[in-house]
């Protein structure tokens, strides 16, 4: 299945173990924010002997699951972490000195954690208790891929936030008249899905709300550390009270607007839960910087953006969009009427044209393929 958070080519030369290590973190992906998403497992004597993967809800970390399952057999053995063992007590203890107590002999970590308050501190804790610390490089990438939310989050205090859109290869999202349909294939939508649940927070306009009636809910049926956070940009309150998104929320819908929202309808809309965000910006629009900052002063590590054509162009243009996820389908809308994928003035120049790094393609259907990278800022 596609996985935006792994690498394309499998790496032949990568440990067994640290493998399954990941392949662990990485299915506890959704059920860890704020937390990274870590995998842990114990080996002796060429046996796996403890796994363990942290979930936010049961609060042992990866390191102290595995620890368990392994009991008296985690003396001499090994550890295979995808994320530096933490030094410092936060909910639990310090993962460093659960692996000092149990007696194991080596460890191996994919990636140093970013957290400034452990970064490098695990790994020296270890070390000057005798354990054999060896950082794993061929995992590392990997690792890196997994928790790039966390990551970005440590270094900037700010969501990683994504531009998802679903474009014909023209870049069209939509066409001037009758938008009965899809653009994409249900592999793609369904794998759409998957990514919401590895959000935090989806963010969308007004137009969208009230053409669509959409939710924006992670359907994929698997457990969440925290709500997903459903963000309307409506600078004069015009969500309904009985729009689906109001309707059946629960406490999980924020609405961005601007001091030209009424009084009246802003009390309408939180008597229904709904919590009121005035963010005002120089252009009279809803401020999408300050949006982005108040979402990384409540520890939200991921946004995702799914919204229509003026709202894309107005993320870009903010410089608020560090990814962009593309799915293409093999259609063409052409026209000078058909939206593309982002509105707005845009770029006079080609030589002023957004810039992408480290983008990948990634086959979703036949025939279908996404592309993934980030925004050169």
């Amino acid at each position: 299945m596609l996985h935006p958070y792994s690498t394309i080519e499998r790496i032949e030369t990568l440990n067994e173990y640290m493998r399954e290590a990941l392949d662990l973190a990485r299915g506890a992906m959704g059920q860890t924010s704020p937390n990274p998403s870590v995998g842990c497992v114990i080996v002796r004597d060429g046996a796996v002997v403890g796994r363990g993967a942290h979930r936010y809800a049961l609060k042992d970390h990866a390191e102290t699951v595995a620890l368990r399952e392994a009991g008296a057999l985690a003396q001499g053995a090994d550890a295979y972490v995808t994320l530096e063992p933490c030094s410092h007590h936060g909910r639990t203890g310090p993962c460093a000195d659960a692996l000092i107590a149990a007696g194991v002999a080596r460890v191996f970590v994919a990636m140093q954690d970013p957290n400034p308050m452990v970064s490098g501190s695990g790994l020296h804790k270890l070390r000057e208790a005798g354990i054999r610390v060896e950082m794993d490089h061929d995992a590392n990438v990997e690792a890196a891929r997994i928790n790039e939310p966390f990551a970005h989050f440590m270094r900037t205090g700010r969501p990683l936030v994504t531009l998802k859109s679903a474009v014909t290869l023209d870049g069209k999202i939509a066409a001037p008249e009758d938008n009965e349909g899809w653009i994409t294939s249900e592999l793609a939508r369904r794998h759409v899905q998957s990514l919401r649940h590895w959000s935090d927070v989806m963010i969308t306009g007004i137009g969208t709300v009230l053409a669509d009636d959409c939710q924006l809910t992670d359907r994929t049926g698997v457990e969440r550390s925290r709500p997903l956070l459903r963000v309307v940009l409506d600078s004069q309150l015009r969500l309904p009270v009985t729009s689906r998104m109001v309707v059946e929320g629960n406490q999980d819908v924020l609405v961005a607007t601007t001091t030209a929202g009424s009084a009246e309808r802003r009390q309408a809309l939180e008597a229904k839960g709904v919590e009121v965000l005035v963010l005002d910006s120089a252009s009279g629009r809803v401020s999408l910087e300050l949006l982005v900052q108040e979402l990384g002063r409540r520890h939200y590590l991921s946004a995702m953006i799914e919204a229509g054509s003026k709202v894309n162009g107005g993320a870009l243009d903010s410089e608020i969009v560090d990814k962009v996820f593309f799915y293409y389908a093999p259609k063409i809308l052409g026209g000078m009427q058909s939206l593309p994928v982002a509105g707005g003035i845009g770029r006079k120049r080609r030589a002023d044209a957004i810039q992408l790094r480290e983008v990948r393609l990634h086959p979703v259907a036949p025939e279908e393929f996404a592309v993934e990278g980030w925004v050169e800022k």
